[in-house]
């Protein structure tokens, strides 16, 4: 299964994805990063943006960092950045 490099942003004021940053996703939630809460702010957003149940977005690598590896069941890298709209993948924000 195709993963997902995004670079989270706890405590922000509001849950948004920002764009790119290098081959990272940069998104940001509003959540605390404390027990897991961010984590799963993360995995919500997304799952919402794409139309897809919750429990097909999880972080396979990096749960106590902002880098994280995640995994979206039925989705490539690029087919998952578009959904998200991100239209131009590879460009710098």
């Amino acid at each position: 299964m195709p993963l997902l490099n995004v670079r989270l942003g706890p405590r922000a004021s509001r849950d948004e994805i920002v764009g790119m940053r290098g081959d990272s996703l940069v998104v940001r939630v509003s959540a605390p990063p404390v027990d897991g809460k961010a984590n799963l702010a993360l995995c919500e957003l997304l799952a919402k943006r794409l139309g897809i149940a919750k429990s097909t977005v999880r972080v396979v690598k990096g749960q106590t960092a902002r880098d994280k590896l995640v995994s979206i069941e039925g989705f490539d890298r690029d087919s998952a950045l578009m959904a998200l709209g991100v239209d131009q993948p590879d460009r710098l924000w």
